[in-house]
């Protein structure tokens, strides 16, 4: 019997969140009259379902067999040239040939037009399959930059090799001394005769071997921060050189490469010295979803390797998943996995409602108060899920290949290879401590007190207690925020940011969740289960803060320093 990655709790998107209002909105509220676009929500939510299935029938029974071979070979250099591993190539061909490149772009330069919420799922699936595929499939988001902020020459270039399947793409932002700091970039973009020319090294970047890639560049002379960054968009020519492939612990079938540009011709995308604060804020989105479905995707794999090998594996007479305490360890998995997903979702939906907002108004509509808002929610919620899926998926693959005993750590086992694959997920597209420092405002702001709000007043019938629960366990939060935000000392505030966002993340979950278990009675162990571990990790937490708090009132915020002692060069 063949296996499909488009598995129970991936459907729930469709039939849980209302994505009526974003489909009206790419369809033209369903009015258009060619033969290619779609005439009904029903007809939508059908056509949705019927490529989920057949990506997810791709992924689990043409990609995740390669997978294995992709690690082990990975990407080669040779003669200052990349070459993908043969199966990487057949995967990505494969996907094209089905018609997956170009996801959420318009139909009229070939894409398939699909809400984020939708193709994130397709993104998850393949993750499961092959991690390392995902970077390559997922860097279609440079073409979604282009189509939001290119001009008509530009997109119509770019846009229809991407969704045929003809090229690849690169974001090409970080630098030797400009890492998480992008204000520190120092590429060159020189302007000679109307034209754009780059200049400097470029390195750690994605696919750095793709033939059109996106570039942060400093377009204004003798500036420093972000004001003097543009972007530019480069199509491969011999100017540009790839110096090198890093040879990585993880995701091997994508290369990693270091770039050096001598004044390689490259054009303005959108307008001069909006390239970080506008152009690489807006694919930031789709970059921190992109990997959070990644991470969620070999959370996924991890658990159901775990799974079938406590089922098979056989200690004191009897098979390790009847044991207590691997029974736990599964238990655990599947609820942190069930819960991230419905975060992941929720938040794919505010993205999709962000850019609905930014079509509209292109085409002349005063939704200004409405983007505004919807803004202000995709800023907390896409941080708070890249903390909190990566975070997961490197828990997960941990207790999975602990599951395995002995055995997960060779390679005969997938789970070797996905516990490599998931450490880097808390790394690229901002580390865990920067998702820290963009989601703690809207802790502290109000932004997380209204989205518990709002996921707590759906109806309920059967699990009011729960409701009663995490209802009080919101009112013991905001207590504590509020006596955080009391604090003078925004030292002491960033200290205690990480668990805070903590916080925020379990009730969050467990809100969105309830909802969910409310309308699916199947889902209402998972529920329970996530319940009582977060009730006692929030305790913990929440005494932890106050202990800090407290500690600083008597002492001072250098007594949080007190007990370290830091080496000296």
């Amino acid at each position: 019997m063949k296996e499909n990655y488009f598995i129970e709790s991936r459907k729930l998107v469709l039939e849980h969140f209302n994505l009526e209002p974003i489909v009206r909105d790419l369809e033209n509220n369903f009015e258009n009259s060619d033969a290619i676009s779609l005439r009904s929500m029903s007809e939508s939510q059908k056509w949705y379902q019927m490529l989920l299935n057949n990506a997810g029938d791709i992924c689990a029974n043409f990609i995740a067999p390669r997978a294995a071979a992709v690690d082990e070979k990975g990407a080669s250099f040779q003669n200052g040239e990349v070459q993908w591993a043969t199966e990487t190539q057949e995967n990505m061909h494969t996907l094209g040939k089905a018609g997956y490149m170009g996801g959420t772009l318009p139909r009229k330069y070939g894409g398939l037009n699909l809400p984020i919420t939708v193709n994130n799922i397709i993104v998850e699936m393949v993750s499961q399959a092959d991690a390392s595929l995902m970077n390559l499939f997922g860097l279609q988001d440079i073409a979604v930059t282009v189509s939001k902020f290119g001009n008509e020459t530009q997109k119509d270039r770019i846009l229809p090799k991407f969704c045929h399947g003809e090229v690849s793409g690169s974001m090409s932002l970080t630098e030797p001394d400009a890492g998480s700091d992008l204000q520190a970039v120092g590429l060159r973009a020189i302007e000679k005769d109307g034209k754009w020319y780059l200049d400097g090294v470029k390195r750690f970047i994605t696919n750095g071997c793709g033939e059109v890639s996106l570039v942060l560049a400093r377009s204004e002379k003798d500036t420093k921060g972000g004001r003097g960054l543009s972007m530019f968009l480069y199509e491969r020519e011999d100017h540009m050189i790839i110096r090198r492939i890093e040879d990585k612990l993880g995701i091997h079938g994508s290369p990693t490469c270091e770039l050096q540009f001598n004044m390689a011709p490259a054009e303005l995308v959108g307008k001069r010295k909006f390239g970080l604060i506008k152009y690489v804020m807006s694919l930031m989105d789709g970059a921190r979803l992109a990997v959070s479905a990644q991470a969620l995707g070999i959370a996924q794999a991890a658990f159901d390797e775990a799974v079938k090998y406590a089922n098979q594996r056989e200690q004191f007479g009897k098979a390790i998943v009847e044991l207590p305490a691997v029974y736990q360890m599964l238990k655990h998995m599947q609820a942190e996995i069930e819960t991230t997903r419905m975060l992941m979702y929720r938040t794919g939906l505010a993205v999709d409602f962000l850019d609905m907002y930014e079509r509209q108004a292109e085409h002349g509509k005063d939704v200004r108060a409405e983007a505004k808002a919807a803004t202000a929610v995709a800023s907390f919620l896409t941080p708070l899920t890249k903390f909190t899926a990566t975070e997961m998926s490197n828990k997960v693959a941990y207790d999975a290949l602990q599951i395995h005993g002995g055995c997960g750590y060779m390679k005969d086992f997938p789970v070797e290879r996905l516990y490599r694959d998931a450490r880097i997920t808390n790394i690229y597209e901002g580390t865990t401590q920067l998702q820290v420092v963009a989601a703690i405002s809207g802790v502290l702001s109000g932004m997380f007190k209204s989205e518990m709000d709002a996921a707590l007043a759906a109806p309920m019938s059967e699990l009011t207690h729960e409701h009663q629960r995490i209802s009080a366990w919101l009112a013991s939060a905001l207590e504590l925020i509020d006596t955080v935000k009391s604090c003078k000392d925004r030292e002491f505030v960033d200290y205690v940011s990480n668990y805070l966002v903590e916080i925020a993340s379990l009730l969050y979950r467990s809100a969105l969740y309830l909802g969910y278990a409310e309308k699916n009675p199947s889902c209402r162990d998972v529920l329970k289960f996530f319940m009582n571990d977060v009730e006692v990790r929030f305790a913990g937490l929440k005494i932890r803060v106050q202990t800090l708090q407290q500690s600083v009132a008597e002492s001072g915020v250098a007594s949080l320093k007190k007990d370290f002692v830091f080496p000296k060069n």
